[in-house]
């Protein structure tokens, strides 16, 4: 009985269970471009009557330059080749949004080649200010990894770093500053760990000024950091205990990324003795 239930369901709802099944990426990637090719408003040259909407893909294969058998086979789903840049001129001619175009690229599993920097200068006030309505350690860090907000539970307990006139800076705390071994408890691994997790996000924003002029300050001056960076490691920024010195503490550590800009990381500790701090 329960397998014709089933059975019934599949064929009168089949769009409902249709999104239960796995995504074919490439078949994804045909009906995205399929689907915004037919959005396009016929090209001001177009000649003879239409009988479809949109572009015809001799259309888009032509302000792409590349062949109408590529367009025809991307669109079908087929395992053909696409590279970055074919993929970059394929979002320009079809006048995709940033988000859009990221999710081409995502769907293509390619780097966008011209993903622009993101810029952080204009945090709105209300994302500044969410440290301050937490009533635990909380602090908000810019692309570079330097806090641009905290609250006063955060300075008390990252003495060094959020506290006094100091570089706000995390990295560059952590291997510059005498007081990061002796406020972090098992600073070697903690520091291997987040130069592997800062290289994550630097991976996507090797063009950035900023953070290559980091990186070099940072090898210059440190021979920890430069041993570590050379290591290669690559983590995902993580979440989980965090232990601290003078006096002993420990908290769970979480980072929320704001969904508006990806370079903006919310972090927050919350004690794991269950006091308030």
């Amino acid at each position: 009985m329960d397998r014709l239930i089933h059975w019934y369901n599949m064929a009168v709802y089949p769009s409902i269970f249709a999104t239960m099944l796995p995504v074919d990426p490439r078949r994804a990637l045909g009906a995205f471009l399929r689907s915004h090719r037919e959005r396009l408003p016929p090209p001001p040259l177009a000649l003879g009557r239409r009988r479809t909407p949109g572009w015809r893909r001799e259309e888009l294969a032509e302000a792409c330059g590349v062949s109408l058998t590529w367009i025809t086979w991307l669109e079908q789903g087929r395992d053909v080749s696409a590279s970055p840049h074919a993929l970059a001129r394929l979002a320009e001619a079809l006048h995709l949004a940033p988000a859009e175009r990221g999710y081409l690229f995502e769907l293509a599993g390619r780097r966008d080649p011209v993903s622009p920097v993101a810029s952080d200068d204009g945090i709105p006030p209300a994302v500044l200010a969410l440290p301050g309505h937490m009533n635990v350690p909380a602090y908000l860090l810019d692309r570079t990894w330097t806090a641009r907000a905290w609250n006063s539970a955060a300075s008390r307990l990252f003495t060094g770093w959020l506290d006094g006139d100091h570089d706000r800076n995390l990295l560059r705390f952590i291997f510059l500053s005498p007081a990061a071994p002796r406020l972090i408890a098992d600073w070697d691994q903690r520091a291997h760990r987040v130069v592997a997790e800062f290289r994550a996000d630097f991976s996507r924003r090797l063009r950035d000024p900023a953070l290559q002029a980091l990186v070099e300050s940072l090898a210059a001056q440190s021979q920890a950091f430069r041993t570590l960076w050379h290591e290669q490691a690559v983590l995902d920024r993580e979440g989980g205990e965090r232990s601290f010195l003078n006096p002993a503490r420990r908290f769970h550590q979480s980072t929320l990324i704001l969904a508006a800009n990806a370079d903006i990381k919310l972090v927050s500790l919350v004690p794991m003795d269950g006091e308030e701090f």
